[in-house]
């Protein structure tokens, strides 16, 4: 279930950067247009976490990001792999419960799927570096 509720997070972060709406219509059209029966098979309370969360933090999950990305800025960063960034990122630094390496490994699977080929392995780099150096800042 948590696996694609990921996925479903990541798409609407990435709707999120594309339009206007917030958070509740995100979710509200996503499962209205097509996926209602999605709905069901959703753990809802994740995914409204995972949301409002990377929205409330963008700015500072954007500057930690960017200071792992090697000779990039984040604006050349595709919207894709910076929504599954984001969400990761987040994942992260302030979810409990869920070991780093599992967020790691599904962002790559996530980055696989839905993105280029190389993007699993800069997603798993940056993710990597956020996971060992981040953490323990905190």
């Amino acid at each position: 279930m948590r696996k694609r509720t990921r996925e479903i997070a990541m798409e609407l972060l990435y709707q999120s950067t594309m339009n206007e709406k917030n958070i509740e219509e995100l979710v509200d059209d996503y499962f209205e247009d097509n996926h209602e029966d999605l709905r069901e098979d959703t753990d809802l309370k994740y995914l409204e976490e995972v949301l409002n969360g990377v929205n409330d933090k963008k700015e500072q999950l954007d500057s930690i990001i960017e200071k792992y990305l090697v000779n990039w800025k984040i604006q050349r960063v595709s919207k894709i792999n910076l929504s599954i960034l984001r969400l990761s990122t987040y994942e992260i630094l302030f979810m409990q419960g869920i070991p780093e390496n599992v967020s790691i490994f599904e962002a790559v699977e996530i980055a696989k799927k839905y993105s280029d080929e190389t993007s699993g392995a800069f997603i798993n780099g940056v993710l990597d570096k956020i996971a060992h150096q981040e953490k323990g800042q905190e």
